[in-house]
């Protein structure tokens, strides 16, 4: 089972002033958001990660970075876990958006709205190359391993709504804050969803369990009848 840890971006200055930031460049981690950072970067300290990937937005490289800390680990980069592409919106006010025609697609029917202008792309679009990127890290890091992708609210909202097998016109249910895990266990038949918009939970079951042999158990893409036990205690 390969195990992917989605890690959103710390508050920005443009979360803390309501504008939509997309691909501006330039836009770093505010005060609270460093802090952040720095206190989900100690939450992951114990966890052996394989990988650490990043969209190549500043924000994202501030976050990926304090994860990556002293770990002999490379930060690695993938445009395709970079923001939605938001075209001619980027760089505008929320509470100008809510006005325009296009939010009630985007709430409503996202899987239909494509963002205006020429670098605008469709959320469709999005979540198809962020799912690509996601299933070609698990196949090139291998069914053991634990890493972690760091992206952004919509593209994280985009691949968990895949895990879920929920199509994406339902993605704006799920919530995902600045500086939260979610995770999402890869099987060779189906994925699942361990967590969702973490802030703070405890995190020693991400930590991988020592091998030795075990008497014959259910397939790892079974899902345990009746829920199981949970993680260790």
């Amino acid at each position: 089972m390969t195990t992917l840890i989605l890690l959103r971006h710390g508050r920005t200055t443009a979360n803390a002033s309501g504008v939509l930031a997309g691909w501006t460049p330039g836009v770093r981690l505010d005060e609270s958001g460093e802090a952040q950072v720095r206190a989900v970067a100690e939450r992951l300290a114990g966890v052996p990660l394989a990988a650490v990937v990043s969209s190549p937005l500043e924000r994202c490289q501030q976050t990926a970075g304090a994860v990556v800390g002293d770990r002999a680990l490379e930060l690695q980069t993938d445009d395709r876990l970079g923001e939605a592409r938001y075209g001619d919106w980027t760089g505008r006010p929320i509470k100008e958006l809510v006005k325009d025609p296009m939010w009630k697609v985007v709430q409503q029917h996202p899987s239909a709205a494509v963002f205006p202008g020429p670098e605008g792309e469709g959320l469709a679009q999005t979540q198809a190359r962020a799912v690509a990127a996601v299933r070609e890290w698990n196949a090139t890091l291998g069914p053991d391993a634990v890493w972690l992708a760091c992206s952004h609210g919509d593209v994280i909202k985009a691949v968990l709504a895949d895990a879920l097998g929920v199509h994406l016109d339902q993605f704006q249910r799920i919530v995902v804050d600045p500086a939260s895990l979610s995770v999402i266990t890869y099987t060779d038949t189906r994925p699942f969803v361990t967590r969702i918009n973490d802030t703070g939970g405890d995190v020693s079951a991400l930590i991988p369990p020592k091998k030795k042999r075990r008497a014959r158990r259910a397939p790892s893409s079974d899902a345990v009848v009746g829920g199981g036990a949970g993680g260790p205690a």
